[in-house]
């Protein structure tokens, strides 16, 4: 769960005067989750079905790239019923290459959901993992430096980042690597 820069900000001033008071880590989840094999899993079949998607959207687009091209050489020749029966088809074509685009790419499309499913799980374990490290070594605030915060200086004692691995490698048997 990332915090936007604003509230973010808000955040840390809030903090500022109880800083003293108040343990603040931070770890960096894109790192994490790079080290991650059923994430790496998850980009995988993700990437397969993206791969088969866009071969037929190619497909789609090559067929009316071929039937524009037989239309533009005979346009002229052809009767004004053939030809608006062309452009109907071109149009509906061009119209059912959109709706697949959309369907399998567009903002609520297949693949946001597939990547929800998929993503999901992994991204509620180190969710907890953080969670977990943060109340055993006391942090009253954890940031996430991956994403949308800037943070202008990181001291590297209060990084979680290889303490949140190690805890998932521990849950998973995963090879340590630095």
């Amino acid at each position: 769960m990332k915090l936007t820069a604003a509230i973010a900000g808000a955040v840390i001033l809030a903090v500022g005067t109880a800083a003293a008071q108040q343990k603040i880590g931070h770890v960096n989840t894109e790192a994490i989750m790079s080290k991650l094999p059923d994430a790496a899993d998850a980009q995988r079949q993700l990437d397969v079905l993206v791969e088969e998607w866009q071969r037929e959207l190619n497909r789609m687009q090559d067929e009316w790239k071929r039937k524009f091209e037989e239309y533009d050489q005979k346009k002229l020749i052809m009767t004004d019923a053939r030809r608006a029966e062309s452009e109907k088809e071109l149009r509906d074509l061009d119209q059912r290459i959109a709706e697949y685009r959309n369907q399998k790419f567009g903002q609520n499309g297949e693949l946001f959901q597939k990547q929800n499913d998929l993503m999901k799980p992994v991204q509620d374990r180190v969710f907890k993992a953080i969670q977990d490290v943060a109340t055993e070594e006391g942090f009253d605030y954890v940031l996430d430096q991956s994403g949308e915060i800037l943070m202008m200086y990181a001291n590297p004692a209060y990084d979680l980042t290889q303490k949140v691995l190690a805890r998932l490698q521990a849950e998973t048997s995963l090879p340590e690597k630095n």
